[in-house]
C-alpha cells in the first residue's frame, strides 16, 4: 500500500478517540443547565453574582470627636428656650455651679446685696468640670452630668447625656463663654454664639422665670435682675472678647440649623 493508505486509518482512529473522550468529559462535568456536577465548586453561566453586603458604618467615636455649639448670653435672654427647639443634644452648663456651702464661693462686696453669694461671678461655677464634660461628650458620645437645684443651692442628682450618634450638640449657660478657648484648643468647637436681646426684655423674662420657679426671695430677684440689666452690655462685650459671635435669637437659630444640616 502507498503511504496515504496507511495514514488515513490511523487519523480516523485518532479523531474518533478524541471525540469519544470529549463527550465523556462534557457528560461528566456539566448537565444541561450548565451546572457543574463534579468537583467542589458549583459554577453557573449567566447567573448574576450578588453584591457583597454593605459594611456596617464605623462607630461615631471612630469618626473623630463630635462638635459643640457653645451658646452664651445673659440670664433670661433665651438660651434654654432656643436650645430646646434646636433638636440637638444639650449639655446645660448651669448645672456645674458650686454647692451653696462651698467655701470658695465669691461674695458680693458692695451694695444692698453685700455679703450674699455672687452667683454671677464665674468663680461660683466649676469651669474645669464643665470643660471635661464637654470633651468627654464629644469624644465618647456620653457623659454623666449633674443636675443643679437653684432653690437648694446645690446639685440634686445626676443624669446621662448621650449623643446617639449625633455629630453636633449644644452647651449653653451664662458662663458658656468661659469654655470657648478650651473647646477650640481641644478641637471640638463648631461655633460660639452669644445671644443679644433688649435689656428690658431680658429683665422681665428673667424676673418672670425666677419668680415662677421660686429661685430666690422676690426682693433678691428684683435687685439682682436690675443689676444684671445695667451690666448686660458689658457681659455681651466680654463674651465677644472671649470668642463668641454676638447674634440675635433668630440669627442664632439660623446658624444652628445651618450647622446641623451640614452634619
Amino acid at each position: 500500500m502507498g503511504p496515504w493508505v496507511r495514514v488515513i486509518p490511523e487519523a480516523v482512529v485518532s479523531l474518533s478517540s478524541f471525540a469519544v473522550a470529549r463527550r465523556r468529559t462534557a457528560k461528566s462535568v456539566r448537565s444541561g443547565d450548565g451546572t457543574a456536577l463534579t468537583g467542589q465548586t458549583t459554577l453557573r453561566h449567566n447567573v448574576a453574582v450578588p453584591s457583597p453586603a454593605p459594611a456596617d458604618p464605623p462607630p461615631a467615636h471612630a469618626m473623630g470627636p463630635a462638635r459643640v455649639i457653645v451658646l452664651a448670653g445673659p440670664s433670661g435672654v433665651g438660651k434654654s428656650r432656643l436650645s430646646a427647639h434646636a433638636g440637638l443634644p444639650i449639655l446645660r452648663l448651669d448645672d456645674f455651679y458650686r454647692s451653696g456651702d462651698d467655701p470658695r464661693l465669691p461674695r458680693i462686696e458692695h451694695g444692698s446685696n453685700a455679703g450674699l453669694v455672687d452667683w454671677d461671678d464665674p468663680r461660683s461655677w466649676q469651669h474645669d468640670e464643665a470643660v471635661r464634660a464637654i470633651c468627654a461628650l464629644a469624644t465618647t458620645g456620653r457623659v454623666v452630668a449633674p443636675v443643679y437645684d437653684i432653690a437648694r443651692n446645690g446639685p440634686s442628682g445626676s443624669h446621662l447625656v448621650e449623643l446617639d450618634d449625633r455629630r453636633l450638640f449644644l452647651a449653653e449657660g451664662i458662663f458658656a463663654q468661659e469654655v470657648v478657648t478650651d473647646c477650640r484648643t481641644a478641637g471640638v468647637l463648631a461655633a460660639a454664639l452669644c445671644l443679644r436681646q433688649h435689656p428690658f426684655v431680658t429683665f422681665w423674662r428673667r424676673l418672670a422665670r425666677d419668680l415662677r420657679e421660686r429661685r430666690k426671695p422676690p426682693l433678691v430677684l428684683v435687685r439682682r435682675g436690675w443689676s444684671l440689666m445695667r451690666d448686660q452690655r458689658r457681659m455681651i462685650a466680654a463674651a465677644a472678647a472671649a470668642g463668641c459671635e454676638v447674634v440675635s435669637v433668630a440669627e442664632a437659630g439660623e446658624r444652628i440649623d445651618g450647622l446641623a444640616g451640614a452634619r
